[in-house]
């Protein structure tokens, strides 16, 4: 069988040797390079997986010691409390987290007071700046991102929530600062998460790296073999390898998919019958190359024949040298002259009958007076 989720077991003699190592290494380092004696490097792993996930998820690792520093300050946001002030409801949550032995957190700023003096780019900015880990009471975490901007999302500082109506306050507080978040993008096979710093012991950070590896295959949504490799480095080392998956599981898989290839090729063939199997050959059709071939020939033989035999067409009208010289042989010019001249008379004796209604005389008793005078 390929290896599974729960098959993957980390050697913890090669995690140690490699722990080591890279506190050599970071130790060897000259004084120069470091600014200040007390920054502690950040220690990180290198996951890479066999497949490229189809779905982001964020996956939230609780690790048995504080991989943050001293130094490394928190917010947290909270809700409006009824009937108080922005001030009040500080006072009120500074109470409740003493009460509870909750001393990580550093700032409380409820929701009002983000959103009158949180309002410019730059006072965003600065709040980004200032502290390196955002909480934020479960209540308002969606009402969040329309106020803090992209900044915090971009540097992958987004608020993470909490339930601050928990009976056990101070273990959920905890356990979220102490641990840490990884993200699955499904836009490449490499993830990373910081699980310790240079200050800490080889034992410490040997227990962060055997607790986020199981973890992160336990709550993964891949299916099948989840890890090809695992590496642990610093900002300035080399990546040491911690983990190496072994490559005899994937002929397995080449057969698993040439085995469902075949199981859906014979339920097809099932659910279309025999009857279609013995019509199949009788689809093709045989006479195609000589159906090409007569298209080919009939246009060469038609064309010459459509051109010595095309017809005149019936409404063609004629040239207009034919005209005149039809015109030049004919005498009815001369005739249709004469005829136009009393058509011309009656077109202007037509108006006569509509004057005569307005009172004028008509054109006959002219006529008569003029008979009468010759």
């Amino acid at each position: 069988m390929a290896e599974t989720k729960q098959d993957l077991v980390l050697d913890r003699e090669q995690v140690k040797k490699a722990v080591l190592a890279l506190q050599a290494f970071l130790k060897s380092k000259s004084s120069s390079e470091v600014l200040f004696q007390n920054d502690k490097e950040p220690v990180s792993l290198l996951f890479t997986l066999w497949k490229i996930p189809k779905k982001h998820q964020n996956i939230r690792l609780p690790l048995p010691h504080n991989q943050r520093t001293d130094t490394e300050e928190v917010c947290l946001f909270t809700r409006d409390e009824p009937n108080m002030t922005p001030d009040q409801t500080q006072r009120f949550y500074k109470k409740v987290l003493q009460e509870k032995g909750i001393t990580n957190i550093t700032e409380i700023i409820p929701y009002k007071l983000l959103k009158t003096e949180y309002k410019s780019f730059e006072s965003k900015r600065r709040l980004l700046g200032n502290f390196d880990l955002f909480l934020s009471d479960g209540r308002i975490r969606r009402l969040l991102p329309s106020h803090l901007g992209k900044n915090f999302y971009k540097n992958k500082k987004d608020p993470i929530s909490v339930d601050l109506q928990s009976k056990q306050l101070t273990r959920h507080l905890n356990s979220v600062i102490q641990g840490i978040r990884i993200k699955i993008n499904n836009k490449g096979p490499c993830c990373m998460a910081s699980i310790g710093h240079s200050g800490m012991t080889s034992e410490e950070i040997t227990d962060n790296i055997m607790s986020a590896v199981k973890t992160v295959v336990e709550k993964s949504h891949t299916k099948g073999p989840v890890m090809k490799s695992i590496h642990l480095k610093s900002l300035k080392s080399v990546a040491l390898p911690i983990y190496t998956a072994d490559l005899s599981h994937l002929a397995i898989l080449e057969e698993a998919q040439k085995a469902s290839s075949l199981l859906k090729r014979k339920k097809t063939a099932k659910e279309s019958g025999g009857d279609d199997d013995e019509e199949v050959p009788q689809l093709v059709p045989i006479e195609t190359p000589a159906k090409k071939a007569k298209l080919e020939k009939t246009p060469q033989t038609k064309k010459p024949a459509a051109l010595e035999t095309a017809p005149k067409p019936a409404g063609q009208k004629k040239s207009p040298r034919r005209r005149k010289q039809n015109k030049q042989k004919s005498p009815k010019p001369a005739v249709q002259e004469k005829a136009l001249k009393p058509n011309a008379q009656k077109k202007a004796q037509k108006p006569r009958p509509a004057a005569q209604k307005a009172g004028k005389t008509s054109p006959k008793p002219k006529r008569n007076a003029r008979k009468a005078v010759k």
